[in-house]
């Protein structure tokens, strides 16, 4: 349960790039890469809640792992897909319901950080959180 607290981001890593390559639009990916992401999570078992709080909307979803679920992005991108355990890295692999395309991400802790992840058609990216 390593993941379970609360997890603010503390900064991006190419994360401007791989919204462009999402077809986020430019104001939408400057307004994005400063929400002040909180991802609060709580683990029981294979279940997953997740709650997160930006400047933009609040959202809360619940999972079980491999098993398939709906999810909105902040942007309204629609995604149909399922996280799994792969050793102590979370991974989702995401459809994309526009465009059928893969958007694979990863949340793994490295030290006291939660490193997410993610993959869209070859660009690569990353937002770190720390504790709080």
């Amino acid at each position: 349960m390593a993941f379970n607290g609360t997890w603010k981001v503390d900064r991006n890593d190419n994360y401007e790039k791989f919204m462009e390559e999402m077809g986020i639009n430019m104001v939408k990916r400057k307004l994005a890469s400063h929400d002040n992401l909180k991802i609060t999570v709580e683990q029981t078992g294979d279940k997953f809640h997740l709650k997160e709080v930006s400047t933009f909307r609040t959202v809360e979803i619940n999972f079980t792992l491999g098993v398939n679920f709906e999810y909105s992005m902040a942007d309204g991108t629609e995604l149909t897909g399922s996280w799994v355990m792969e050793g102590d890295t979370l991974k989702g692999t995401f459809t994309r319901k526009d465009n059928g395309k893969l958007l694979i991400t990863t949340r793994k802790i490295i030290g006291d950080e939660l490193v997410q992840a993610y993959t869209y058609e070859g660009v690569e990216a990353k937002r770190i959180f720390k504790r709080g």
